[in-house]
């Protein structure tokens, strides 16, 4: 089981460069945790792509419909009181942006505080070495 930020999933929902490495790494454990907003992340990403014109409307409903069936799937850390007061302490220690924030806290909760032994899947720059620094291992 692996966590997954929404960074790491468009690749599986759309042809990118990753988009190889991403299948691969979902096929070697399939099981993915998630935090509670990953989906409109990936919705956010495609819909901005398709207003950008860079997304055919068609490719756009494949796209959906591929983050359908992950989502079906995946199991999610849900919003608590907890996991805002470490997002909290996220933005105060690593350059992170709100939404990564959450991210990586729910990362922490699902860890139980002892990321150590605990993979993170993330293809963002800030919030991959922020997750290092936590004590995750971070793929790819």
């Amino acid at each position: 089981m692996r966590f997954w930020d929404s960074s790491a999933i468009i690749p599986l929902c759309l042809r990118e460069a990753n988009t190889d490495m991403m299948k691969s790494l979902l096929t070697a454990d399939e099981d993915m945790v998630v935090w509670w907003a990953t989906r409109v992340e990936c919705l956010s990403a495609l819909f901005r792509r398709q207003r950008e014109g860079a997304l055919p409307a068609a490719a756009e409903q494949k796209a959906r419909s591929v983050l359908d069936v992950l989502a079906a799937g995946w199991s999610e850390v849900q919003p608590t009181e907890v996991l805002r007061r470490r997002a909290e302490r996220l933005i105060a220690v690593h350059p992170l942006r709100s939404a990564d924030a959450f991210q990586l806290a729910g990362a922490l909760v699902w860890a139980q505080d002892s990321p150590q032994g605990f993979e993170v899947i993330c293809l963002d720059r800030n919030l991959r070495e922020a997750a290092g620094k936590e004590g995750f291992s971070v793929l790819p």
